[in-house]
């Protein structure tokens, strides 16, 4: 039975014109998954914070570049579930040459809404990021 669940649930995203259960994510969230922006570590960080969601175990590592107030360059690595590192992924563009006040403004549902929302349930993955940013910026 759980084979045949798993079955049509892989049938119905290779097949999107039978779906069986859609997959609940915006178009954004599935490019930034599939080409997410901004990866990797970033040599000369001066601001660095990593995270862990210690309910799930989800983590995110973001690395700024700050100088004069801006923060110049951001880089992020994540390990979890696929919208923690969406939401590493959006959130490196929203705050990328914002100043530092700007930055620290920005909320959870802010995140969410830049991904073109997520299941209640997945709203874990926005918090951690949006606290790993905090804590960046605290440092």
């Amino acid at each position: 039975m759980i084979c045949k669940i798993l079955q049509d649930v892989q049938d119905s995203l290779v097949n999107p014109a039978n779906p069986v259960n859609p997959v609940p994510y915006s178009s954004k969230f599935k490019d930034h998954l599939a080409h997410p922006r901004n990866a990797g570590e970033l040599p000369g960080a001066n601001a660095v914070a990593d995270e862990k969601n210690p309910v799930c175990g989800d983590r995110l590592r973001l690395s700024l570049i700050v100088k004069d107030n801006r923060i110049k360059a951001v880089r992020y690595l994540a390990y979890g579930c696929p919208p923690t590192l969406v939401c590493g992924s959006i959130l490196t563009e929203l705050i990328d040459g914002k100043t530092i006040e700007e930055a620290r403004n920005l909320t959870r549902a802010d995140l969410v809404n830049a991904v073109g929302g997520l299941p209640s349930r997945k709203h874990h993955a926005a918090a951690l990021a949006i606290e790993t940013l905090h804590a960046a910026l605290a440092n």
